[in-house]
């Protein structure tokens, strides 16, 4: 699934929101400095934001796809995963990675960052999950019980936005693993975004879910949660994240 974004990677870079203002100044604010690895960078929407910021961006991004559209912006990107990217002596002031950070092993991960990171140094990854009203959310869920009945996603599920805080604490858990970082700081920020039909229906069509089923059982889907939707629909959001410092020493 990780490999399955690059798939439409412009209507990922159009269709996928960027990450709210207080996020973005909450970890520069926490940073030592202005130097920036972004893991998993995708096409450039976070790390266009940090340079917007004042910060200087490294990108490491897996999918040659991906990582051509942020170039496309005049971002510097390599491409490698980050466990088997090869940081060539350079360190950072702090490791950002926007809605990536549950592609790469917890520890390993984590162990690569106090690596890369200067003493004092912060490693922030973060990531958006968003929450459909209740009967669009019924209708995906009985769609993709139809096209994919293998499908998690066909579940009806408590609220994803307690949900994905999963993801964070096994992050915390893999930094605590690792050592080399003080206590890991979980946060939330909750925010709302209004859509038209179509362009939530651009947002649904980026998931995970959807780019890795084929065309046909993919259209199906949007199709079925389509046919629930309203001309305007209010997404509720919350941006996970946490913050680590690297320790001196």
């Amino acid at each position: 699934m990780a490999e399955s974004f690059g798939v439409d990677p412009e209507r990922y870079d159009r269709s996928r929101p960027p990450y709210p203002v207080a996020v973005i100044e909450r970890i520069t604010a926490a940073a030592p400095g202005t130097d920036v690895l972004d893991v998993g960078c995708g096409t450039g929407i976070e790390a266009r934001q940090f340079r917007d910021a004042g910060a200087t961006v490294l990108g490491v991004e897996p999918d040659p796809r991906m990582a051509e559209i942020a170039r496309r912006s005049g971002l510097t990107v390599e491409v490698a995963t980050f466990e088997a990217w090869d940081a060539a002596g350079r360190t950072f002031d702090v490791l950002v990675c926007g809605t990536a950070w549950h592609w790469v092993d917890p520890v390993a991960g984590a162990t690569k960052a106090a690596q890369v990171l200067r003493p004092g140094g912060v490693l922030a990854p973060f990531g958006h999950v968003y929450e459909l009203p209740p009967d669009a959310a019924a209708a995906l869920a009985a769609a993709y019980r139809r096209a994919a009945p293998d499908s998690p996603l066909g579940a009806d599920a408590r609220s994803m936005l307690d949900a994905y805080q999963a993801l964070y604490d096994r992050a915390a858990d893999g930094i605590r693993e690792a050592g080399g970082f003080g206590e890991p700081e979980l946060w939330r920020h909750d925010w709302e975004r209004a859509y038209t039909r179509d362009d939530l229906l651009d947002l649904v069509a980026t998931s995970g879910g959807l780019t890795s089923l084929p065309p046909d059982r993919a259209a199906e889907v949007l199709a079925a949660l389509g046919a629930e939707l309203d001309a305007t629909v209010t997404v509720r959001y919350a941006t996970w994240g946490l913050t680590a410092v690297r320790l001196r020493g």
